[in-house]
């Protein structure tokens, strides 16, 4: 069974939930979940309610969060009307909904951005409209996975609204090996139970509750999530998921999801050789019977140091490309991790034979410009390269 049907036997695992009544002694009784478009009215009313009636408290320093209710005469500000971290709206359409989540973004951050489909370090509060605390990582760093196919139970708003922040910077180990970050992005999410674990949450969360979130994005791992259908494995195709993110926004949709993304516009589709498969999960980008890997390896006389048009030249240790040429890290001072090219674009140089056509058994070079050329069509997304056998 392929993954895209693991997933499918999942979410339709997740479309009925079992209850513990019984119509007599030997038969369960089947509750079908609620419609998510009534279900999402009530909740925003829920969470629009709780925007007017609740105030925010935030340490400038450590940006820990403090949630109140407004008592009665209060003077205090509610979140919905403040202005020192203005309400913010990420549009996400889930399940035939158009759902509006609101955040407030308390500092972006300075690292990275994640894409919906990074692995993430966070320190993380959940509570009910209440205020009532229902998780906390209590200010230590867990990892988590943006995932929504490989994290159960699922929370969708997670990867919709981590890509708005960015990480930290790690600082060096403490005595005793435990590591402290400065500049981190934080912020605090108000998730519909639509986008949280709607009819099927843990333990200790009732159903259909919308949840809020306060959190600090410290750090990530990116991630390359291809799978070997046969063997059912994560290979990864050597381009992290983040850089198959071709429009560049932070997401990354799979459009035979059609459950979770019934109405997926085209833009959001990052499909390159239009298989139906998107490229953070196709092994074959552009469709071209060669592998993106294969198409990323270098020439096995160009790893380290080689001879360039006569002289010494040095390639860089790795045995595929990089996205992008590299500097050397200065933090690993017995290791160059310089690499001068990236992923080449079809070669422009001068052909074998410049009196004959281009062909197969007639290539051209490749030029210093091919491996850092800003927008060139890199070979793995270029259906025209490696040249077609005639």
């Amino acid at each position: 069974m392929n993954k895209f049907k693991y997933y499918f036997v999942l979410l339709l695992a997740g479309l009925a939930i079992v209850s513990c009544n019984k119509k007599d002694d030997d038969e369960v009784v089947v509750v079908p979940l609620r419609d998510y478009a009534v279900q999402y009215k009530a909740d925003n009313d829920s969470i629009e309610k709780y925007l007017k009636t609740n105030y925010i408290v935030v340490d400038k320093t450590t940006f820990d969060v403090t949630i109140a209710k407004i008592p009665a005469g209060g003077t205090q500000v509610s979140i919905w009307d403040q202005q020192e971290y203005p309400l913010k709206i990420r549009p996400v359409s889930s399940r035939g909904v158009d759902y509006k989540v609101y955040y407030l973004s308390l500092r972006e951050g300075v690292g990275e951005r994640p894409c919906n489909f990074d692995e993430i370090t966070v320190s993380y509060t959940g509570t009910f409209l209440d205020n009532k605390q229902f998780d906390s990582s209590y200010g230590v760093e867990r990892n988590f996975n943006l995932d929504i196919y490989v994290t159960a139970p699922i929370v969708d708003g997670w990867p919709e609204i981590m890509p708005q922040f960015k990480t930290g910077i790690r600082n060096p180990a403490g005595a005793d090996g435990s590591f402290t970050y400065d500049g981190y992005g934080a912020g605090v999410m108000f998730l519909p139970s639509g986008l949280a674990y709607y009819g099927n949450p843990p333990a200790g969360i009732p159903q259909y509750t919308p949840l809020v979130f306060s959190f600090k994005l410290l750090a990530l791992k990116r991630s390359d999530i291809e799978y070997n259908a046969s063997t059912q494995t994560k290979v990864g195709d050597g381009v992290p998921s983040y850089l198959e993110d071709l429009n560049g926004d932070g997401y990354l949709y799979d459009p035979r999801d059609t459950a979770r993304y019934p109405t997926l516009s085209d833009d959001k589709i990052e499909d390159t050789d239009k298989d139906g498969i998107p490229d953070f999960l196709d092994l074959d980008d552009d469709g071209d019977g060669y592998t993106t890997r294969f198409e990323l390896t270098k020439p096995s006389d160009q790893v380290g140091w080689g001879t360039l048009d006569g002289s010494p030249f040095y390639f860089g240790i790795r045995n595929y490309y990089p996205w992008d040429p590299m500097t050397d890290d200065a933090s690993t001072p017995n290791v160059d991790e310089t690499e001068p090219r990236g992923i080449p674009r079809r070669p422009t140089g001068k052909l074998k034979d410049e009196n004959a056509a281009e062909s197969i058994d007639n290539p051209r070079s490749f030029v210093p410009e091919d491996y850092t050329a800003a927008g060139r069509l890199r070979i793995h997304l270029d259906k025209t390269y490696p040249y077609q056998k005639k």
